[in-house]
């Protein structure tokens, strides 16, 4: 752990596997009661000085963690492929878009603006002044083990924030690799600290608790998100939660369905299907459902599957062994029920496959509202497909859920692109685009997908409290 400034070590460890070999590739503390209470201190102690450095003081740390983490991007992407399981490819995609929030939140550190408001009193003037929020509690998932740390600490730290952060207990290894990049990089002790544990809700508890701890930001599942938030809420905090998804893909008859199952397929995939914005239910017009479904079941067959270690693979494991139970129990309910199997459908274990948590990539034909992969998000490779006719029932079809966090859209019929994405309740669309995310532009959701936005100039304000001056000014 890394508290106050110091490489913190303890007797009582826990085991990090590769969930492509089931192998342990390391071994990390647990944190005790004491270290979380001593990281929040320092964290609180630390705040003092470090919300009075000036803007591009703290400019200038973020734009050289930017620096060393683009000169340590491919050992961390080796790293997070051998702890999280994404192919090698897409570890290093994460860790340039990771580095991308550090050089970003550099720059919005030097554009928190005030402002003067006329008064109606000829006597008086209005000041209005940004400062930040204190110490930060943030929660960071497994799925993206690099990237959601630098999209909280970023912001935090630019806006003068110090950070406590507890890591999904599945990936600290890639928290710890981060936290040494901002160790070389010269952040004053105390202002980053990094808990471990393996049970989450000691840390959890206390960071929503403890009084010194003034925001919290989470990105995980919508019912711990809803247990943090409660408890968050006895003491007035600010949250940010990024939380679960639904993500429907509306497939209209006029585009082209070939094209959009290429796209679908990439971000359906994407993973292996872990990713919230992930689509969960793919919406085809009738009339172009059989060149749809065709296209989808070429890719999905030729998709590989195996250690992102090697080269050519696709899909890489599941996280772990209740990964595999939630998927295939979907699968099985929707089959039982009347959907086609049309691919995949079934765990893999080949010998070079049997160590590991592999679902074969998985496509679904004549998914129904009775089943339970239409409710519950997946995060999984499996692709399910629902028919409808007119614009009115799939823009209802995409609405029935509780999420709402991203959504996408293909079609080439602009007015329709313009109904349907002003009709949809989702936090992020993309329209004819399967990567609508970006540092640059606000990301998070709707209704049970959470609270708040990390990101684009909207992530800064997340981490800052609005403090108002009204100044009497005599006459001369």
């Amino acid at each position: 752990m890394y508290i106050n400034g110091t490489w913190v070590e303890t007797g009582n460890t826990f085991d990090v596997t590769n969930p492509a070999t089931g192998e342990v590739i390391g071994q990390v503390p647990d944190a005790s009661a004491a270290h979380i209470d001593d990281a929040i201190g320092a964290a609180h102690d630390a705040g003092f000085s470090w919300r009075h450095t000036t803007a591009y003081e703290r400019s200038g740390l973020l734009y050289r963690a930017w620096q060393l983490m683009l000169e340590q991007k491919r050992e961390l992407a080796e790293l997070m492929t051998r702890e999280q399981g994404k192919p090698l490819k897409a570890s290093l995609n994460e860790v340039q878009y990771g580095a991308d929030f550090l050089l970003w939140f550099a720059e919005e550190a030097k554009r928190v603006y005030g402002q003067t408001i006329p008064s109606a009193r000829k006597d008086q003037r209005f000041w209005v002044q940004k400062q930040p929020v204190g110490v930060v509690g943030a929660i960071t998932p497994w799925n993206y083990p690099i990237s959601m740390i630098t999209r909280k600490v970023g912001p935090a730290l630019a806006a003068g924030c110090t950070v406590v952060l507890k890591p999904a207990e599945t990936t600290p290894l890639c928290a710890m690799a981060m936290f040494r990049i901002f160790e070389q990089a010269g952040f004053p002790k105390g202002v980053v600290n990094l808990v471990t544990k393996l049970d989450p809700a000691p840390v959890g508890n206390a960071l929503c608790d403890d009084p010194r701890v003034r925001k919290i930001t989470f990105t995980g599942s919508t019912p711990v998100g809803k247990m943090l938030n409660e408890r968050a809420a006895r003491h007035m905090k600010r949250v940010s939660m990024e939380l679960g998804g639904h993500a429907p893909a509306l497939v209209f008859a006029d585009a082209d369905p070939v094209h959009a199952a290429k796209g679908l397929s990439l971000v359906k995939f994407l993973n292996t299907g872990q990713a919230c914005i992930s689509p969960n239910r793919i919406l085809v017009q009738r009339e172009v459902m059989e060149p749809f479904l065709g296209e989808l079941g070429k890719r999905i067959g030729g998709m590989r599957a195996g250690n992102g270690m090697d080269e050519g693979v696709r899909i890489g494991p599941l996280i772990n062994e209740a990964a595999i139970v939630k998927v295939d129990r979907q699968v099985r309910d929707a089959v039982d029920k009347g959907a086609r199997l049309l691919a995949g459908g079934e765990r893999l274990l080949t010998p070079e496959l049997a160590g590991g948590h592999f679902y074969a990539p998985t496509l679904l034909s004549d998914v129904t509202p009775e089943m339970l992969i239409y409710r519950e998000e997946t995060f999984g490779p499996v692709a399910a497909v629902i028919p409808f006719d007119t614009e009115a029932e799939a823009l209802a079809m995409a609405n029935d859920t509780a999420y709402g966090l991203a959504a996408y859209i293909y079609t080439e019929n602009l007015s329709q692109a313009m109904r349907v994405f002003e009709g949809l309740d989702f936090g992020i669309i993309g329209i004819n685009d399967i990567n609508p995310t970006s540092a640059a532009a606000p990301f998070g959701g709707m209704k049970e997908s959470g609270l708040g936005r990390e990101g684009a100039r909207e992530g800064i304000e997340e981490y800052l409290e609005t403090k108002l001056g009204g100044i009497a000014v005599a006459d001369s």
